[in-house]
């Protein structure tokens, strides 16, 4: 894939999403998991959501089993929690790997273009990539990096 708008995915509702859609939008895409101790991101992804969407931010939060089996439920069950317990608006997409032979394309792409600190794994749960809104330049951040701190680069991202 030449770029992050060649993908597609499914939301959790099983529903094609185009990333396509998103040019000239800034990113988040979040690796989620319901039941980890990074958790409560969910609460500052939603602040960053609510804050920011009006101006081009657009949240992703892709759910994961693949770290201590820390998001065991359905799609539905998954999106459900983190409405209720979180108030997440934000789009949260049908269960994913991340790493592995399996791993979603989408993340094989951000492990490649924003390397890290083990450019080919994603630690745990949590790791956020922030893709600016021509698509060229990927930041990433590992999961203890809280959701308020990548207001800096968001708001620069924005312009």
């Amino acid at each position: 894939m030449a770029s992050i708008y060649d993908f597609k995915a499914l939301t959790s509702a099983g529903k094609e999403l185009d990333f396509n859609q998103f040019k000239g939008k800034t990113l988040l895409i979040v690796n989620t998991a319901s039941k980890c101790g990074f958790t409560p991101q969910f609460a500052g992804l939603e602040e960053l959501n609510q804050k920011y969407k009006e101006r081009g931010l657009v949240v992703v939060g892709f759910p994961c089993n693949q770290f201590g089996h820390q998001d065991p439920g359905s799609d539905k069950e998954i999106s459900g929690f983190c409405q209720l317990n979180y108030g997440v608006s934000f789009q949260m997409m049908k269960k994913v790997d991340v790493n592995g032979e399996n791993a979603d394309p989408l993340f094989k792409y951000l492990k490649k273009k924003a390397g890290g600190f083990i450019t080919d794994k994603i630690k745990w749960n949590f790791t956020k990539f922030l893709v600016s809104p021509d698509g060229k330049q990927i930041k990433r951040y590992a999961p203890i990096t809280a959701p308020k701190k990548l207001e800096k680069d968001i708001e620069q991202m924005l312009g």
